[in-house]
């Protein structure tokens, strides 16, 4: 046998490891929070966090959401409340890496170690040139009414690009 035989395996596991960092929740980036429950163990406090639209460069969603504090908080086993608001903004020249589907979850969080997962979906409003992202949470077992809508007009000439 050669000493420089082929193996097939950092190849696959590279692949893997693709696959795998693809399928991973987004995580928004924490620009604020403010305390609202004082715990010895670590405060409740209401997020603020900036996703950027993976899709559509150029748009950027600020997402506000409880998060719960103590030790089940600070070992991120609790559960955070359903409530969600959010507001999405043009904040640069609005790019689209491709043609976009009319309805797609484009941001997922976990809420609870295993249970509830926060959505935003961006919905493609074609007749009104405009974007449209809400957010909502559900449960394995029920989810919530809960949810939260902002829109983004798209510039003139700039039309979105629906498959």
């Amino acid at each position: 046998m050669s000493r420089f035989a082929f193996s097939p395996l950092p190849f696959v596991t590279s692949a893997c490891l693709a696959l795998a960092c693809a399928a991973l929740p987004a995580h928004g980036e924490e620009i604020g929070s403010v305390n609202t429950n004082f715990r010895i163990t670590g405060s409740d406090r209401v997020v603020v966090e900036a996703y950027d639209d993976p899709d559509v460069a150029g748009v950027t969603c600020f997402v506000s959401r409880a998060r719960t504090g103590g030790i089940k908080g600070t070992l991120g086993i609790a559960e955070d409340p359903t409530e969600a608001s959010i507001a999405c903004r043009q904040v640069g020249p609005i790019k689209f890496a491709g043609p976009v589907k009319r309805q797609a979850d484009v941001f997922t969080e976990r809420m609870s170690f295993i249970f509830k997962t926060l959505h935003v979906v961006r919905i493609a409003d074609a007749k009104r040139n405009t974007l449209v992202y809400l957010t909502y949470s559900d449960r394995v077992v029920s989810g919530s009414a809960k949810n939260s809508v902002s829109a983004v007009p798209l510039p003139a000439g700039t039309t979105i690009p629906v498959r």
